[in-house]
């Protein structure tokens, strides 16, 4: 997870309270706009922008077993079939990095989902402290909810006019560590990519299990991108899931980690001082390929 010394200075508004909802009866609450609060004020001199000219983007709703949630979806206007990428979040939700991060992956070709996973336990985007959001929300999203959520999505797309035999997924710190675990879980991704998502953490009833835990259930390969110089992610650890990848699955001996040696947690945060162009310039650009080396 990040540190809060790698973070803009939050803004001084109001604190909005995390909500709490009724399982059996869950509505999505909407996405909202622009940054989240707590990595307030975004660096708007570095920060890329990706219009949506071309694209259909927006919001969707999935259906889910307990009601349905909201995602931002983003999509070439006139591609039939294209692949599917789901996009899985930093502890902040959906905000406007996310969402442009959708629309780059659209103008490429990809329809690309980006579903709100934190919606039953409250919203981090209106949260300006780093500590309070893991506690009262992160910590209390269980990783079967998660996975049940991304294939909601993945069932969306399906009916949606997406090609989900061409399923890719990728994620950003706390969604890194998501992207290892649903590509142990669902037989349909081809390929996954992991930025800077930890590896290990303590087993409870809310995350049972780690990447380092599941390298014999990959189903597909992972490329992990990570920085040398990442607080929270010590090398050893990186080092170790190397070495049990090697005697892991066929799709966990096809994945391969990544170490930029100057780069700092989230150096592809282009709104944030954690930022580096090159480096995220180059995990660009390994993403892209690792998708099509698979097939998506």
């Amino acid at each position: 997870m990040p540190a809060a010394s790698e973070l803009a200075p939050p803004e001084l508004d109001a604190l909005v309270p995390a909500q709490s909802f009724d399982r059996r009866d869950f509505l999505a609450a909407s996405i909202g706009a622009g940054f989240a609060l707590a990595v307030q004020p975004a660096l708007a001199q570095t920060a890329v922008h990706t219009d949506g000219d071309g694209l259909i983007a927006g919001e969707i709703r999935a259906s889910v077993k307990d009601g349905e949630i909201a995602a931002y979806r983003a999509q070439p206007a006139n591609m039939a079939k294209p692949p599917v990428v789901l996009v899985v979040s930093e502890i902040f939700a959906v905000h406007e990095y996310i969402r442009d991060v959708c629309r780059r992956l659209a103008k490429l070709g990809y329809l690309a989902i980006a579903p709100e996973l934190f919606a039953r336990q409250g919203d981090p985007r209106r949260i300006e402290s780093i500590p309070e959001i893991l506690d009262k929300i992160v910590s209390k999203t269980p990783d079967a909810q998660v996975m049940s959520d991304l294939d909601a999505c993945v069932a969306w797309a399906a009916a949606n006019g997406g090609d989900t035999a061409r399923l890719a997924i990728t994620g950003f710190c706390w969604g890194g560590r998501i992207t290892w675990l649903y590509a142990a879980r669902n037989p349909q991704v081809k390929a996954g990519v992991a930025w800077y998502g930890r590896l290990v953490g303590a087993a409870n009833d809310i995350t049972p299990t780690q990447p380092s835990d599941i390298t014999g259930q990959l189903q597909a390969p992972v490329l992990g991108l990570y920085g040398g110089e990442d607080a929270g992610i010590p090398l050893d650890t990186v080092d170790a899931m190397r070495q049990r990848l090697k005697t892991g699955s066929a799709a966990a001996q096809a994945s391969q980690i990544k170490v930029y040696p100057n780069a700092p947690h989230a150096f592809h945060a282009d709104y944030r001082p954690s930022y580096r162009a090159a480096e995220a310039a180059d995990g660009w650009r390994s993403m892209l390929a690792w998708f099509k080396e698979h097939g998506v």
